[in-house]
């Protein structure tokens, strides 16, 4: 079974975009949204209402946004990087800031790629289709380490 993609967005307009880019791309692993940065927390590691979630399965890759209620995602980003579970999960941030210190703050937290979200849709398209092929397909996850 494929694994899931985290989806850490709380704007339903950019949470619909890109779950249609993904589905047009034939990207059919299970996606998983979480609309605030408390609560990709608490899917990632099995507390609040995902108590109880087997946390040893992580998804395939998280795709952060920035600008989110409750924590913000450069704070999910170092909670993330800071747990011994979670330090080498792979996390894209997808986010509609062309702030430069935004960039700087995130792959200085150990963001693996930075994307802004494109305006157009036929952009976001093809953006969706390339962090599917790459991060779905092409990259070799760190092994697990439980195997």
């Amino acid at each position: 079974m494929d694994k899931a993609i985290l989806l850490v967005e709380d704007n339903p307009d950019d949470e619909a975009l890109t779950l249609r880019a993904l589905k047009k791309n034939n990207i059919r692993n299970e996606v998983v949204i979480a609309h605030d940065g408390a609560e990709a927390l608490d899917y990632l590691f099995g507390t609040g209402q995902y108590t109880g979630r087997n946390t040893d399965v992580l998804p395939q890759v998280v795709l952060l946004d920035l600008k989110l209620p409750k924590m913000e995602g450069l704070e999910v980003l170092r909670r993330v990087r800071a747990d011994k579970r979670t330090k080498l999960l792979p996390v894209v941030i997808l986010t509609s800031s062309n702030e430069e210190q935004d960039r700087i703050d995130g792959y200085g937290l150990g963001a693996n790629s930075y994307v802004r979200k494109p305006v157009d849709f036929t952009q976001f398209m093809e953006a969706a289709r390339q962090l599917g092929l790459y991060w779905l397909i092409l990259n070799e996850p760190p092994p697990s380490r439980r195997s």
